[in-house]
């Protein structure tokens, strides 16, 4: 199955929700009318498209239908598909594959459960392919499991790891990682955090000691600041996103689960209200279900029947 079929696929639970919700409401009208609007409004609202972008497409697609630009269901499914493009431009594409700045060092962050460190094996595998060297910092220390976790990736795809013992200084682990890249020639430096927002004062702490750690090896290290959320989330997910982009920034998303869950819809306003680009969406548990967001088909997945 190619990319473009798996991000369809992962996108069937929303699509549904959506596509359908708006066929079934619309069953038998021969033409459209203003009353779409609390139809379109209920669909959105459902897939978690947030309370902003719904308003935003209703009251453009409500124009059109007024305007008698848009006649059938065929002709808004199209209308809605160009206006989530045109809302999803406000970032530029992610590059975090492309970024050739030796050793480049990715800072992996977000809460505990999201699938951070299998995300993190799924893209080393990605730098490894392209034909880069990785290096792996385990220092999400304060569990034991996340440090045995990504152990088991770095043999699975072959690549360098940095791991100290259960409970020691997480800033040691990524310092001793980045200095690792340095002398070894290492092209790519991922490395895990841990992620506990309910003690956001200590994430917050520990995030900035790392980074602060991570310049004194490289000066503009961290490059990248990649969050991970987990789709099934919904609007937790937005919430998330903002407090993480509060303590470290964020320069780009991956959104994990696409595939289980019915609120694929808020990639929407996470990329409007953080202006950051959503680099992959994990679609599955193999390896390569980790597969590069494109906004167009992004949209197709939403809204073709």
């Amino acid at each position: 199955m190619g990319f473009l079929d798996k991000f369809k696929k992962g996108l069937k639970k929303t699509q549904n929700r959506i596509a359908e919700g708006l066929a079934t409401a619309l069953l038998g009208e021969k033409e459209i009318d203003d009353s779409i609007e609390e139809v379109l409004e209920e669909v959105l609202l459902e897939a978690d498209v947030g309370v902003e972008a719904t308003e935003e497409l209703i009251e453009s697609i409500v124009e059109k239908v007024s305007r008698r630009q848009l006649k059938d269901l065929q002709a808004v499914l199209n209308a809605l598909k160009g206006q989530v493009v045109d809302m999803l431009s406000v970032s530029e594409r992610s590059h975090l594959l492309e970024d050739n700045r030796k050793p480049l060092v990715v800072l992996v962050v977000g809460v505990n459960g999201v699938g951070k460190t299998t995300t993190i094996g799924k893209l080393a595998k990605k730098y490894i392919k392209m034909g880069k060297t990785v290096i792996l910092g385990a220092a999400d220390t304060f569990r034991a499991a996340a440090i045995e976790q990504l152990e088991i990736w770095a043999k699975k795809v072959n690549c360098d790891l940095v791991k100290h013992k259960e409970g020691s200084d997480p800033s040691a682990v990524a310092f001793d990682t980045v200095k690792a890249a340095v002398s070894r020639g290492i092209d790519v430096a991922i490395i895990d955090t841990a992620g506990r927002l309910h003690t956001k004062e200590n994430l917050m702490k520990q995030l900035e000691k790392m980074k602060r750690v991570i310049s004194k090896v490289i000066t503009d290290a961290p490059q990248r600041v990649v969050l991970v959320l987990d789709a099934t989330n919904g609007q937790n997910a937005l919430n998330q996103a903002k407090e993480f982009q509060k303590i470290t920034g964020i320069t780009d998303i991956i959104l994990t689960k696409l595939d289980g869950t019915a609120k694929g819809g808020i990639i929407l306003p996470i990329v409007r209200q953080l202006n950051v680009p959503v680099a992959f969406v994990g679609v599955g548990e193999k390896e390569d279900d980790l597969i590069p967001f494109d906004p167009e088909e992004y949209a197709r997945g939403l809204f073709e029947v």
